[in-house]
Formats: structure tokens, C-alpha cells, sequence
């Protein structure tokens, strides 16, 4: 797929790749694909530290669309957005995506597509871009492609993006959304978590 400077995206006509690359990362509690993925949700700091981005980015791109909370969107004062791990995945994407120059509207067609796309895709997905144009990868042979003809300036390997922010959030705490219970990942003394489990 490329996506344009016009904010459409175009299927590429070079076949998936089959084999080491259908592997999909180990899942984290949590992540896609795993029973409690609909169930634990990461508060707006929480999910800003594993996707490295700061609060106001956040923020900004849930008050205009571009990433909003899958889980549990804010409405009025006192409430706090909640977000799966795929939110936390493209979140993460959308920030190197900026890193790098891409247009945000390119950005916004990148993410309307990583948002449709099947969890075992995402795993063997890569990103190309020329700063101009973002093209998905799904084997080797269309990386080569895209290096070759002068299209390819940087690269975003989604898998190992889910692997970063995997490992990310199994140190950080989530939220069970049915009953507000804070998990503790990784640290059982987190006394703060403890007291606000007792007091819900």
C-alpha cells in the first residue's frame, strides 16, 4: 500500500511473504490477540511513556481524531481516556512517523489503515517512507523493491514496535475497565496502587 500526499492509499501489487515473517511477537497481558486485550486499559500517562510522547501530544491527537482512546474515550472534566495496546502501538508509530517529517495528513491515512488491518498483519508490517509517501511492506522482497527504486529513506518494522511497547507496559500499570482495579505490573510494593484497589 502507499499512501499519497493526497491522503489516499493505494494497494501495491507485490505478494505477501510467507514463512518467519506470519510470526506474529510474543503478547503481553493485555496486548492484541490475548483474552484480556478488551479488558485492560492504560491511562493517558501510562500510555504516553511507553510510546514516548508527552501528555500535550496525546492530548492533542485525541481532541483532533488522529489517535483516540479505544477503550474509553474522555467525556467532561474528572475523566480519564483509557487505551488498548494497539492504541499504544500506533501511537508510537504516529510519533516516528512526525519524527520524521511525514505529512500529518499522510499520517492520518497511515493510521485510518494500521487501524483495519488484522493483528497478524501488523506483526509482519513494515513502514517505508521517502517523507513524501508511506508505503506497507509485508516481505523482504518489497523492502528491497522500494530501497532499490529510491523510495524507501526510513523504515518502521511494526513488530518490533508492538515488541518495544510490550515491554514497555509490562513495567507500567493498566487498568482492568470493568471493575478500575489498577494492575501492578512488576512491582508488588507499588503501595499507591494498593490503596487505590482498596479504596474503589
Amino acid at each position: 500500500m502507499a499512501i499519497t500526499g493526497d491522503g489516499t492509499a493505494a494497494e501495491g501489487a507485490l505478494p505477501l511473504h510467507s514463512g518467519a515473517a506470519d510470526r506474529t511477537p510474543a503478547q503481553a497481558a493485555g496486548a492484541p490477540g490475548d483474552r484480556g486485550a478488551d479488558t485492560i486499559g492504560y491511562r493517558g500517562p501510562t500510555a504516553c511513556a511507553a510510546a514516548g510522547i508527552t501528555y500535550r501530544q496525546l492530548d492533542y491527537w485525541a481532541r483532533t481524531g488522529l489517535v483516540e482512546p479505544s477503550v474509553r474515550p474522555a467525556y467532561g472534566s474528572g475523566t480519564q481516556r483509557l487505551y488498548n495496546f494497539r492504541d499504544v502501538v500506533v501511537l508510537k508509530i504516529v510519533k516516528r512517523l512526525l519524527d520524521t517529517g511525514v505529512s500529518l495528513q499522510n499520517i492520518r491515512t497511515a493510521v485510518w489503515h494500521l487501524r483495519s488491518r488484522g493483528l497478524s498483519d501488523l506483526a509482519r508490517m513494515t513502514l517505508m517512507s521517502d517523507g513524501a509517501t508511506v508505503y506497507e511492506c509485508t516481505s523482504p522482497d518489497e523492502v528491497v523493491d522500494l530501497l532499490q527504486g529510491g523510495q524507501g529513506v526510513f523504515g518502521i518494522a511494526v513488530g518490533v514496535v508492538w515488541r518495544d511497547v510490550e515491554g514497555a507496559l509490562s513495567q507500567l500499570h493498566g487498568e482492568r475497565v470493568d471493575t478500575g482495579e489498577t494492575l501492578v505490573r512488576h512491582n508488588p510494593h507499588d503501595e499507591l496502587a494498593r490503596r487505590r484497589n482498596r479504596a474503589g
